[in-house]
Protein backbone atom coordinates (compact mmCIF):
# COMPACT_ATOMS: atom_id res chain seq x y z
CA UNK A 1 0.00 0.00 0.00
CA UNK A 2 1.28 3.61 -0.78
CA UNK A 3 3.50 5.33 2.40
CA UNK A 4 1.94 8.39 3.94
CA UNK A 5 4.03 11.06 3.75
CA UNK A 6 3.97 13.82 6.42
CA UNK A 7 5.22 17.10 6.78
CA UNK A 8 6.72 18.02 9.86
CA UNK A 9 6.37 21.65 11.59
CA UNK A 10 8.74 22.06 14.06
CA UNK A 11 11.61 19.75 15.51
CA UNK A 12 11.98 21.28 18.75
CA UNK A 13 11.72 18.38 21.89
CA UNK A 14 8.30 17.05 20.62
CA UNK A 15 9.52 17.08 16.87
CA UNK A 16 12.55 15.60 17.35
CA UNK A 17 11.41 13.04 19.35
CA UNK A 18 8.63 12.14 16.77
CA UNK A 19 10.96 12.46 14.27
CA UNK A 20 13.77 9.51 16.10
CA UNK A 21 10.86 7.38 17.25
CA UNK A 22 9.21 7.34 13.43
CA UNK A 23 12.57 6.39 12.58
CA UNK A 24 13.44 3.96 15.17
CA UNK A 25 10.21 2.00 15.32
CA UNK A 26 9.72 2.01 11.64
CA UNK A 27 8.96 -1.36 10.79
CA UNK A 28 6.32 -2.56 13.56
CA UNK A 29 4.76 1.62 13.26
CA UNK A 30 4.15 0.05 9.57
CA UNK A 31 2.47 -3.04 10.31
CA UNK A 32 0.52 -1.29 12.69
CA UNK A 33 -0.72 1.43 9.98
CA UNK A 34 -1.10 -1.55 6.98
CA UNK A 35 1.51 0.87 5.40
CA UNK A 36 4.83 2.95 5.88
CA UNK A 37 5.10 6.30 7.58
CA UNK A 38 7.47 8.42 6.26
CA UNK A 39 8.27 12.31 6.97
CA UNK A 40 9.04 13.70 3.66
CA UNK A 41 9.25 17.43 4.36
CA UNK A 42 10.43 18.88 7.88
CA UNK A 43 9.91 23.17 8.47
CA UNK A 44 11.88 24.95 11.18
CA UNK A 45 13.79 28.47 11.60
CA UNK A 46 16.44 26.39 12.22
CA UNK A 47 17.74 24.75 9.37
CA UNK A 48 21.30 23.80 10.85
CA UNK A 49 19.23 21.61 13.55
CA UNK A 50 16.52 20.07 11.14
CA UNK A 51 19.13 19.29 8.36
CA UNK A 52 21.33 17.26 10.91
CA UNK A 53 18.30 15.43 12.28
CA UNK A 54 17.02 14.41 8.63
CA UNK A 55 19.71 13.32 7.00
CA UNK A 56 19.51 13.59 3.11
CA UNK A 57 16.02 11.75 2.36
CA UNK A 58 14.36 14.77 4.13
CA UNK A 59 13.11 18.06 2.25
CA UNK A 60 14.15 21.06 4.52
CA UNK A 61 13.17 24.58 4.54
CA UNK A 62 12.46 27.54 6.90
CA UNK A 63 8.95 28.07 4.94
CA UNK A 64 6.01 26.33 7.05
CA UNK A 65 3.46 27.10 4.13
CA UNK A 66 6.29 25.01 1.75
CA UNK A 67 4.57 22.18 3.56
CA UNK A 68 0.97 22.81 3.97
CA UNK A 69 0.81 23.78 0.40
CA UNK A 70 3.26 20.50 -0.98
CA UNK A 71 0.65 17.92 -3.43
CA UNK A 72 3.63 15.31 -1.68
CA UNK A 73 2.67 15.37 1.88
CA UNK A 74 -0.68 13.55 2.92
CA UNK A 75 -0.81 14.40 6.99
CA UNK A 76 0.75 17.75 8.29
CA UNK A 77 2.04 17.32 11.89
CA UNK A 78 2.13 21.00 14.08
CA UNK A 79 4.50 20.98 16.63
CA UNK A 80 5.53 24.76 16.75
CA UNK A 81 2.89 26.20 19.11
CA UNK A 82 1.33 29.10 19.50
CA UNK A 83 -1.65 30.78 18.58
CA UNK A 84 -0.89 32.51 15.52
CA UNK A 85 1.18 30.88 12.54
CA UNK A 86 0.45 27.75 13.80
CA UNK A 87 -3.44 28.31 13.47
CA UNK A 88 -2.48 29.89 9.95
CA UNK A 89 -0.44 26.71 8.95
CA UNK A 90 -3.24 24.37 10.41
CA UNK A 91 -6.20 25.98 8.25
CA UNK A 92 -4.48 25.99 5.57
CA UNK A 93 -3.19 21.91 5.44
CA UNK A 94 -7.25 21.69 6.34
CA UNK A 95 -8.31 24.08 3.12
CA UNK A 96 -5.47 21.88 1.00
CA UNK A 97 -7.44 18.35 1.69
CA UNK A 98 -4.81 17.14 4.28
CA UNK A 99 -5.16 15.40 7.71
CA UNK A 100 -3.59 17.27 10.35
CA UNK A 101 -1.70 16.22 13.70
CA UNK A 102 -1.18 18.90 16.54
CA UNK A 103 -0.04 18.66 20.01
CA UNK A 104 -1.01 22.52 20.88
CA UNK A 105 -3.62 22.25 23.49
CA UNK A 106 -3.56 26.20 23.71
CA UNK A 107 -4.71 26.77 20.02
CA UNK A 108 -7.26 23.99 20.15
CA UNK A 109 -8.70 25.27 23.47
CA UNK A 110 -9.46 28.67 22.32
CA UNK A 111 -10.02 27.91 18.31
CA UNK A 112 -10.79 23.97 18.04
CA UNK A 113 -14.56 25.15 17.47
CA UNK A 114 -13.20 27.23 14.17
CA UNK A 115 -10.49 24.40 13.20
CA UNK A 116 -12.61 20.85 13.95
CA UNK A 117 -15.49 22.65 11.80
CA UNK A 118 -13.01 23.60 8.80
CA UNK A 119 -11.69 19.57 9.10
CA UNK A 120 -15.32 18.67 8.87
CA UNK A 121 -15.89 20.81 5.28
CA UNK A 122 -12.71 19.57 4.02
CA UNK A 123 -13.67 15.91 5.26
CA UNK A 124 -10.64 15.59 7.01
CA UNK A 125 -9.35 14.43 10.50
CA UNK A 126 -7.48 16.76 13.49
CA UNK A 127 -6.24 14.61 15.20
CA UNK A 128 -4.49 15.69 19.12
CA UNK A 129 -3.94 12.79 21.50
CA UNK A 130 -0.81 14.49 22.43
CA UNK A 131 -2.16 18.08 23.21
CA UNK A 132 -3.83 16.47 26.55
CA UNK A 133 -1.14 14.74 29.22
CA UNK A 134 1.43 14.08 27.02
CA UNK A 135 1.99 10.08 26.49
CA UNK A 136 -0.81 9.44 28.72
CA UNK A 137 -3.87 8.41 25.79
CA UNK A 138 -6.59 10.46 27.76
CA UNK A 139 -8.34 11.26 24.45
CA UNK A 140 -8.77 8.00 22.96
CA UNK A 141 -9.78 6.10 26.27
CA UNK A 142 -12.87 9.09 26.72
CA UNK A 143 -13.85 8.99 22.73
CA UNK A 144 -13.51 5.37 22.28
CA UNK A 145 -12.61 3.51 25.43
CA UNK A 146 -15.68 4.87 27.38
CA UNK A 147 -17.82 5.60 24.66
CA UNK A 148 -20.96 3.57 26.54
CA UNK A 149 -20.59 5.64 29.46
CA UNK A 150 -22.27 8.53 31.11
CA UNK A 151 -19.28 9.96 32.04
CA UNK A 152 -20.29 11.70 35.27
CA UNK A 153 -16.40 13.37 36.28
CA UNK A 154 -12.72 13.91 35.37
CA UNK A 155 -10.13 15.32 37.50
CA UNK A 156 -6.34 15.18 36.96
CA UNK A 157 -3.37 16.33 37.20
CA UNK A 158 -2.51 17.40 34.10
CA UNK A 159 0.61 19.64 34.54
CA UNK A 160 3.97 18.16 35.45
CA UNK A 161 5.63 21.39 36.45
CA UNK A 162 2.97 22.00 38.84
CA UNK A 163 3.31 18.79 40.43
CA UNK A 164 6.82 18.81 40.86
CA UNK A 165 6.91 22.19 42.59
CA UNK A 166 4.19 21.02 45.40
CA UNK A 167 5.98 17.37 45.51
CA UNK A 168 9.25 19.25 46.43
CA UNK A 169 7.51 21.66 48.36
CA UNK A 170 6.14 18.67 50.30
CA UNK A 171 9.03 15.76 50.71
CA UNK A 172 11.89 18.87 51.36
CA UNK A 173 9.64 21.46 52.94
CA UNK A 174 11.12 23.98 50.75
CA UNK A 175 9.58 27.50 49.83
CA UNK A 176 7.52 27.86 46.63
CA UNK A 177 10.64 30.18 45.01
CA UNK A 178 13.07 27.80 45.59
CA UNK A 179 11.40 25.20 43.88
CA UNK A 180 10.33 26.89 40.88
CA UNK A 181 13.90 28.09 40.44
CA UNK A 182 14.81 24.25 40.33
CA UNK A 183 11.86 23.41 38.22
CA UNK A 184 13.55 25.98 35.61
CA UNK A 185 17.57 24.41 36.44
CA UNK A 186 15.92 21.13 35.30
CA UNK A 187 14.05 22.06 32.44
CA UNK A 188 10.61 21.30 33.80
CA UNK A 189 9.75 24.69 33.70
CA UNK A 190 9.75 27.68 31.06
CA UNK A 191 12.01 30.90 31.46
CA UNK A 192 8.78 32.41 32.22
CA UNK A 193 6.29 29.29 33.78
CA UNK A 194 2.97 31.40 33.94
CA UNK A 195 0.87 29.24 31.94
CA UNK A 196 2.31 26.18 34.27
CA UNK A 197 1.84 27.80 37.62
CA UNK A 198 -1.24 29.86 37.18
CA UNK A 199 -2.59 27.05 36.10
CA UNK A 200 -3.62 28.07 32.22
CA UNK A 201 -1.90 24.76 30.78
CA UNK A 202 -3.97 22.53 32.61
CA UNK A 203 -7.19 25.15 31.75
CA UNK A 204 -6.64 24.53 28.04
CA UNK A 205 -6.32 20.05 28.64
CA UNK A 206 -9.37 20.09 30.76
CA UNK A 207 -11.27 22.12 28.40
CA UNK A 208 -10.71 19.85 26.14
CA UNK A 209 -11.49 16.68 27.79
CA UNK A 210 -14.61 18.42 29.18
CA UNK A 211 -15.87 18.86 25.26
CA UNK A 212 -15.17 15.07 24.68
CA UNK A 213 -16.63 13.70 28.54
CA UNK A 214 -19.71 15.76 28.05
CA UNK A 215 -20.15 16.53 24.54
CA UNK A 216 -20.35 20.27 24.57
CA UNK A 217 -18.57 23.09 22.48
CA UNK A 218 -14.81 23.67 23.46
CA UNK A 219 -15.42 26.67 26.03
CA UNK A 220 -12.05 27.75 26.95
CA UNK A 221 -12.99 31.50 28.07
CA UNK A 222 -15.73 29.51 30.36
CA UNK A 223 -13.35 28.31 32.91
CA UNK A 224 -11.82 28.67 36.16
CA UNK A 225 -8.41 28.65 36.68
CA UNK A 226 -6.22 29.30 39.58
CA UNK A 227 -2.70 28.45 40.37
CA UNK A 228 -0.38 27.80 43.11
CA UNK A 229 1.37 30.73 43.56
CA UNK A 230 0.01 31.79 46.77
CA UNK A 231 0.49 28.07 48.34
CA UNK A 232 3.05 27.94 51.58
CA UNK A 233 4.77 24.90 53.17
CA UNK A 234 2.18 25.89 56.36
CA UNK A 235 -0.77 24.54 54.26
CA UNK A 236 1.07 21.74 52.89
CA UNK A 237 2.25 20.66 56.12
CA UNK A 238 -1.20 21.32 58.01
CA UNK A 239 -2.90 19.61 55.05
CA UNK A 240 -0.74 16.46 55.49
CA UNK A 241 -1.83 15.91 59.34
CA UNK A 242 -5.49 16.32 58.58
CA UNK A 243 -4.97 13.10 55.95
CA UNK A 244 -4.64 15.37 52.89
CA UNK A 245 -2.03 16.31 50.13
CA UNK A 246 -2.88 19.21 48.06
CA UNK A 247 -2.13 18.87 44.09
CA UNK A 248 -3.02 21.16 41.40
CA UNK A 249 -6.48 19.90 39.49
CA UNK A 250 -7.96 20.17 36.61
CA UNK A 251 -11.67 19.25 37.31
CA UNK A 252 -15.11 18.90 35.11
CA UNK A 253 -17.90 17.67 36.16
CA UNK A 254 -21.75 17.30 35.23
CA UNK A 255 -24.00 18.39 37.65
CA UNK A 256 -27.55 19.38 38.03
CA UNK A 257 -27.48 23.11 36.49
CA UNK A 258 -24.57 22.12 33.73
CA UNK A 259 -21.06 21.23 34.10
CA UNK A 260 -18.54 22.48 35.99
CA UNK A 261 -15.37 23.57 34.42
CA UNK A 262 -12.10 24.41 36.78
CA UNK A 263 -8.17 24.65 37.83
CA UNK A 264 -6.93 24.92 40.99
CA UNK A 265 -5.00 23.73 44.25
CA UNK A 266 -7.20 20.95 45.62
CA UNK A 267 -7.38 18.72 49.02
CA UNK A 268 -7.63 14.90 48.00
CA UNK A 269 -7.52 12.24 50.49
CA UNK A 270 -3.72 11.02 51.08
CA UNK A 271 -5.60 7.34 50.70
CA UNK A 272 -6.71 8.23 46.86
CA UNK A 273 -4.40 7.21 43.83
CA UNK A 274 -4.11 10.31 42.50
CA UNK A 275 -2.37 11.91 46.10
CA UNK A 276 0.87 9.32 45.42
CA UNK A 277 1.41 11.04 41.91
CA UNK A 278 4.54 13.02 42.68
CA UNK A 279 7.19 14.76 40.30
CA UNK A 280 6.35 15.46 37.04
CA UNK A 281 4.49 12.71 35.80
CA UNK A 282 0.62 13.05 35.14
CA UNK A 283 -2.54 11.00 35.92
CA UNK A 284 -6.18 11.32 34.96
CA UNK A 285 -9.40 9.89 36.96
CA UNK A 286 -12.84 9.33 34.62
CA UNK A 287 -15.70 8.38 36.63
CA UNK A 288 -18.31 6.66 34.08
CA UNK A 289 -21.67 5.63 35.26
CA UNK A 290 -20.78 1.82 34.01
CA UNK A 291 -17.12 1.53 34.65
CA UNK A 292 -17.25 3.61 37.74
CA UNK A 293 -13.53 5.18 38.34
CA UNK A 294 -10.57 4.57 35.80
CA UNK A 295 -7.42 6.19 36.56
CA UNK A 296 -4.82 7.08 33.76
CA UNK A 297 -0.91 7.57 34.70
CA UNK A 298 2.01 8.06 32.98
CA UNK A 299 4.50 11.11 31.62
CA UNK A 300 2.82 14.01 31.19
CA UNK A 301 5.50 15.73 28.75
CA UNK A 302 8.86 14.70 27.69
CA UNK A 303 10.16 14.02 23.63
CA UNK A 304 9.23 10.55 23.44
CA UNK A 305 6.61 10.58 25.55
CA UNK A 306 4.39 13.17 23.84
CA UNK A 307 5.87 11.56 20.43
CA UNK A 308 4.54 8.15 21.31
CA UNK A 309 0.71 10.00 21.75
CA UNK A 310 1.37 12.00 18.02
CA UNK A 311 2.38 8.66 16.00
CA UNK A 312 -0.65 6.90 17.71
CA UNK A 313 -2.87 9.67 16.07
CA UNK A 314 -0.41 9.12 13.04
CA UNK A 315 -1.50 5.86 12.96
CA UNK A 316 -5.04 6.27 13.38
CA UNK A 317 -4.89 8.69 10.34
CA UNK A 318 -3.12 6.03 8.14
CA UNK A 319 -5.70 3.77 9.40
CA UNK A 320 -8.98 6.11 8.50
CA UNK A 321 -7.71 7.90 5.69
CA UNK A 322 -9.69 5.87 2.96
CA UNK A 323 -12.72 5.69 5.61
CA UNK A 324 -16.33 7.76 4.82
CA UNK A 325 -15.98 10.43 6.90
CA UNK A 326 -19.18 9.76 8.11
CA UNK A 327 -17.63 6.42 10.00
CA UNK A 328 -14.96 8.40 11.55
CA UNK A 329 -14.73 8.62 15.15
CA UNK A 330 -15.50 12.54 15.83
CA UNK A 331 -12.81 14.42 17.26
CA UNK A 332 -14.87 15.28 20.37
CA UNK A 333 -16.61 12.20 20.41
CA UNK A 334 -19.88 13.06 19.80
CA UNK A 335 -21.03 14.11 15.95
CA UNK A 336 -20.90 17.67 15.77
CA UNK A 337 -24.94 18.05 15.14
CA UNK A 338 -25.46 15.81 18.73
CA UNK A 339 -23.38 18.68 20.52
CA UNK A 340 -25.48 20.35 23.16
CA UNK A 341 -25.58 23.59 24.68
CA UNK A 342 -25.14 22.57 28.47
CA UNK A 343 -23.86 25.48 30.60
CA UNK A 344 -20.47 25.87 32.02
CA UNK A 345 -21.75 26.90 35.43
CA UNK A 346 -19.87 29.85 37.09
CA UNK A 347 -17.63 29.71 39.99
CA UNK A 348 -20.04 30.87 42.21
CA UNK A 349 -22.82 28.22 41.94
CA UNK A 350 -19.97 25.46 42.16
CA UNK A 351 -20.26 23.08 45.17
CA UNK A 352 -17.59 21.54 47.04
CA UNK A 353 -15.55 21.29 50.68
CA UNK A 354 -12.81 23.74 51.65
CA UNK A 355 -9.96 23.96 53.79
CA UNK A 356 -9.55 27.45 55.63
CA UNK A 357 -6.58 28.36 57.35
CA UNK A 358 -6.88 31.96 59.80
CA UNK A 359 -4.82 33.43 61.75
CA UNK A 360 -6.48 34.81 65.34
CA UNK A 361 -5.89 36.32 68.70
CA UNK A 362 -5.76 33.59 70.58
CA UNK A 363 -8.77 34.24 73.32
CA UNK A 364 -12.38 33.25 74.38
CA UNK A 365 -14.95 33.43 71.97
CA UNK A 366 -13.15 33.20 68.99
CA UNK A 367 -14.32 30.34 67.39
CA UNK A 368 -17.61 30.92 68.57
CA UNK A 369 -17.60 34.05 66.61
CA UNK A 370 -16.36 32.05 63.68
CA UNK A 371 -18.73 29.27 63.75
CA UNK A 372 -21.82 31.97 63.84
CA UNK A 373 -20.89 33.40 60.72
CA UNK A 374 -20.14 30.26 59.21
CA UNK A 375 -23.80 28.81 60.43
CA UNK A 376 -25.32 31.60 59.24
CA UNK A 377 -24.21 30.95 54.98
CA UNK A 378 -25.76 27.31 55.99
CA UNK A 379 -21.74 26.63 56.00
CA UNK A 380 -21.60 23.08 58.57
CA UNK A 381 -18.21 22.62 59.95
CA UNK A 382 -16.55 18.89 59.58
CA UNK A 383 -13.44 19.15 61.69
CA UNK A 384 -11.55 22.25 63.08
CA UNK A 385 -8.19 22.19 65.00
CA UNK A 386 -6.59 25.11 66.75
CA UNK A 387 -2.67 25.21 66.84
CA UNK A 388 -0.66 25.96 69.57
CA UNK A 389 0.55 29.24 69.88
CA UNK A 390 4.32 30.05 69.95
CA UNK A 391 6.06 31.31 72.45
CA UNK A 392 5.15 34.59 73.74
CA UNK A 393 2.67 35.26 71.26
CA UNK A 394 -0.90 35.69 71.35
CA UNK A 395 -2.02 34.55 67.66
CA UNK A 396 -2.65 31.07 66.65
CA UNK A 397 -4.08 29.34 63.91
CA UNK A 398 -6.66 27.75 63.46
CA UNK A 399 -7.63 24.87 60.73
CA UNK A 400 -11.65 24.36 59.51
CA UNK A 401 -12.25 21.24 57.08
CA UNK A 402 -16.27 22.28 55.69
CA UNK A 403 -18.85 20.41 54.41
CA UNK A 404 -19.71 20.57 50.67
CA UNK A 405 -21.34 24.47 50.32
CA UNK A 406 -21.66 26.66 47.44
CA UNK A 407 -18.38 29.01 46.61
CA UNK A 408 -20.62 31.86 47.00
CA UNK A 409 -21.25 31.40 50.53
CA UNK A 410 -17.91 30.03 51.42
CA UNK A 411 -17.05 33.70 49.40
CA UNK A 412 -19.66 35.85 51.63
CA UNK A 413 -18.12 33.97 55.04
CA UNK A 414 -14.56 34.75 54.33
CA UNK A 415 -15.26 38.30 53.85
CA UNK A 416 -17.33 38.93 57.14
CA UNK A 417 -14.92 36.49 59.19
CA UNK A 418 -12.32 38.95 57.72
CA UNK A 419 -13.51 42.02 58.99
CA UNK A 420 -13.53 40.48 62.73
CA UNK A 421 -11.37 42.79 65.02
CA UNK A 422 -9.43 39.38 66.11
CA UNK A 423 -8.36 38.07 62.61
CA UNK A 424 -5.33 39.11 60.89
CA UNK A 425 -4.68 39.43 58.00
CA UNK A 426 -6.44 37.25 54.87
CA UNK A 427 -7.86 33.60 55.64
CA UNK A 428 -6.32 30.81 53.26
CA UNK A 429 -8.88 28.70 51.30
CA UNK A 430 -8.54 25.73 49.21
CA UNK A 431 -11.27 23.67 48.23
CA UNK A 432 -11.48 20.03 48.70
CA UNK A 433 -12.21 17.34 47.09
CA UNK A 434 -13.22 13.74 48.35
CA UNK A 435 -13.32 12.17 44.65
CA UNK A 436 -15.39 9.34 45.90
CA UNK A 437 -16.73 6.85 43.84
CA UNK A 438 -20.60 8.17 44.53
Amino acid sequence: MKPINIGLLGVGTVGGGTFDVLKRNKVVIARRAGREINVKMIADRDLDKARALAGDDVVVTDDGYAVVNSPDIDVVVELIGGSTIAKELILKAIENGKHVVTANKALLAKHGTEIFAAARDKDVVVAFEAAVAGGIPIVKALREGLTANRIEWIAGIINGTANFILSEMRDKGLAFETVLDEAKNLGYAEADPTFDIEGIDAAHKITLMASIAFGVPIQFDKIYAEGITQLTGEDIRYAEELGYRIKLLGITKRVEKGIELRVHPTLIPAQQLLSSVEGVMNAVVVKGDAVGTTLYYGAGAGAEPTASAVIADLVDVARVQTADPMHRVPPLAFHFDALTDTPIISMDEVETSYYLRLHVVDKPGVLADISRILAGFDISINAMVQKEPGADEDMVDIIILTHITVEKNINAAIASIEALPVVDGKIIRIRLEELSNS
